[in-house]
């Protein structure tokens, strides 16, 4: 398709975009929750028909030679669709947070003050891979007032298609526009450069992909970027751990799923109960065919491969995993808020005085006590589900729920008083 079409076709789209804004900003929960019914059904109904579509697409993947992580996420099975469900019907429970009021009080001239939360307008998503996505994405959006322009990857194309038909179907069912959802289905590369300067027809561009497609976007974008960089998640083993918990959690934190931005990347472990614990946990890792990378400390107590400086820069999202031996919850602090991503982080430990110094300290998104680095997730967290994680400290940070996707703005009533 020529630039002259991908033009028009985009401006199309905005134009539709902007067209059912308002209408989706006086919507009622009522109406939306009946959209977001009708659309979980459509998806429980048609699960033949988007495992048939996810098949498509992994066919055609598998000749790509994509990582296994990739791979992964791309995969549509009966527990993820059942996941997309539920998800919607998370979303479905939630307090619609549009004219929601709140901090009223009375300023010094006697008018009152108060906020009132409003949807930010048209978002534009643009992902890779994760069909499920086009489900959580267009549901969060929607029950937030928000129209959505979708544009995930050519690898599931042909899923994202399908579930987008069934958002819609949730739509007309409740009277509310076609065109609140819209996917992108041209994979002409050229649309993305043009929708992200889009500046008067999009409020916030959401990317969700590697690195390399986030840092492209933030820099060439002429709307505002929620970006979500990569998850450089660390576990802090400290001295005061209880080691079963410890191998539990460092455990589960790594092999849960290899592939998600939760997935722990770098396990650091204070010197005092590395003796004891590091040969148990290397057994457990070893067991589950993780390749270990170890620090000079790490190799005098167990023999795993050494780890280079780059290994501690590194989101592996495969089953691979570096392993530090530090002097303390100093260094520990020092190392994550060096290397880390500012995603996610925990430490082990029954220590009140060091856990709350890990949590005052940490400078991520999501820092944890005692729970693997994989709960960080908009559904976990109870937000029904999210569009990203956000790792920039303004506007939204960590998973983006509902009121990520809206503003505030003053409501001021008066009585007639006049400023002198």
């Amino acid at each position: 398709m020529n630039d002259k079409n991908n033009k028009s076709n985009l401006d199309t789209i905005l134009e539709d975009a902007q067209s059912t804004k308002e209408q989706l900003r006086s919507s009622s929960k009522k109406e939306k929750d009946h959209a977001l019914k009708e659309a979980s059904d459509s998806i429980n109904s048609n699960r033949e028909i988007l495992k048939l579509a996810n098949e498509k697409d992994m066919e055609l993947a598998s000749n790509l030679n994509l990582q296994d992580s990739f791979m992964d996420r791309l995969k549509l099975d009966d527990n993820r669709i059942d996941s997309m469900i539920s998800g919607l019907k998370k979303v479905i429970d939630l307090n619609d947070p549009v004219g929601e009021m709140t901090e009223k009080s009375k300023s010094p001239s006697g008018f009152l003050v108060s906020k009132m939360r409003v949807p930010l307008g048209v978002i534009g998503i643009i992902y890779e891979s994760r069909p499920n996505v086009t489900a959580d994405a267009s549901a969060l959006c929607l029950k937030s007032g928000n129209a959505c322009i979708l544009r995930g990857g050519s690898e599931a194309s042909n899923t994202n298609q399908e579930i987008e038909k069934c958002m819609i179907d949730g739509l007309l069912s409740a009277g509310l526009p076609e065109k609140s959802i819209q996917l992108i289905k041209n994979q002409d590369r050229k649309l993305v450069t043009k929708l992200i300067k889009s500046e008067n027809k999009i409020d916030l561009i959401i990317p969700r992909g590697g690195k390399s497609l986030i840092k492209v976007i933030a820099n060439d974008s002429m709307v505002p970027v929620l970006k979500h960089y990569e998850g450089l998640c660390h576990v802090f083993v400290d001295e005061n751990a209880d080691i079963k918990k410890a191998i539990d959690i460092s455990l589960n934190a790594k092999i849960y799923r290899y592939g998600i931005c939760g997935a722990m990347e770098t396990l650091l472990v204070s010197k005092p109960i590395a003796d004891e614990f590091l040969p148990k946990i290397v057994s457990e890792f070893e067991k589950n065919n993780v390749e270990l990378r170890g620090c000079e400390k790490t190799n005098k107590i167990v023999k795993i491969n050494n780890a280079s400086e780059d290994d501690w820069k590194t989101e592996y999202l495969e089953p691979i995993l570096s392993i530090k031996v530090v002097n303390g919850i100093d260094e520990a602090v020092t190392h994550i808020n060096s290397y880390g991503s500012g995603h996610t982080d925990c430490i082990v430990t029954e220590n009140e005085q060091a856990k709350n110094f890990f949590l005052t300290n940490i400078d991520s998104s999501s820092v944890m006590h005692n729970l693997p680095t994989c709960y960080a997730d908009g559904f976990e967290y109870g937000l029904g589900a999210e569009v990203g994680i956000s790792t920039d400290k303004l506007h939204a940070r960590g998973p983006v729920g509902l009121e990520g996707l809206t503003s505030q703005k003053f409501i001021v009533e008066g009585s007639g008083q006049l400023r002198e």
